[in-house]
C-alpha cells in the first residue's frame, strides 16, 4: 500500500503544479499581456513568459500520467471505465491526453511554425487566450469530479 500512497502523492502534486500553472497563466499572465501590449506584441510577450513554464508543464503532465495509469494498473481499477459513475477518470484521462498533445505534439511540431507562416499575432494570442479558458474549465470540472468522486460524491 506504501507504493499506492506514494503514487497518489505524486499524482496530486504533478496535477497541483500543472493545472495551477495552467489556471495562473490562463487567469494572470494572459490578461496581464492583453493590457500591457499592444495586439502586435502580445503574442511575442507571451511566448517570453510561457517559455518558462512550458518544459515544467511537461514534466508534471508525465508524472501526473504516469502515477494515474500506475494506480490504475496497481489497483486493477480498469472496470471503473466502463461504469458511468466514474465518469471523472474518464475526463480525468481527456484533460490529459489534451494537454500531453498540446505539449509534445501539437505546439512544437505545428503550432509554432504554422505561427510563424501567419504572422496574425493579435489572433493568435486571442485564440490563445481562448483556448486557454476552455481548456482551465475543462481542467477543473475533471478535477472536481476527481475529488468529489474520489470520495463518494458521485
Amino acid at each position: 500500500m506504501d507504493g499506492f500512497i506514494i503514487a497518489r502523492v505524486i499524482h496530486v502534486v504533478s496535477v497541483l503544479f500543472w493545472i495551477g500553472g495552467v489556471a495562473f497563466v490562463t487567469l494572470v499572465v494572459m490578461p496581464s499581456v492583453r493590457t500591457g501590449h499592444p495586439p502586435e506584441e502580445r503574442l511575442a510577450a507571451f511566448h517570453r513568459i510561457e517559455g518558462r513554464f512550458a518544459p515544467q508543464a511537461r514534466i508534471w503532465v508525465l508524472l501526473a500520467g504516469a502515477s494515474g495509469f500506475w494506480m490504475t494498473w496497481r489497483g486493477q481499477m480498469w472496470d471503473r471505465f466502463l461504469d458511468p459513475s466514474f465518469w471523472w477518470m474518464h475526463a480525468m484521462v481527456a484533460v490529459w491526453l489534451v494537454f500531453a498533445a498540446m505539449l509534445f505534439l501539437i505546439e512544437p511540431l505545428f503550432l509554432h511554425r504554422h505561427m510563424e507562416r501567419t504572422a496574425r499575432p493579435a489572433r493568435d494570442f486571442a485564440r490563445m487566450e481562448q483556448m486557454h479558458r476552455v481548456l482551465l474549465a475543462a481542467s477543473v470540472i475533471a478535477l472536481a469530479g476527481a475529488v468529489g468522486g474520489i470520495h463518494g460524491l458521485f
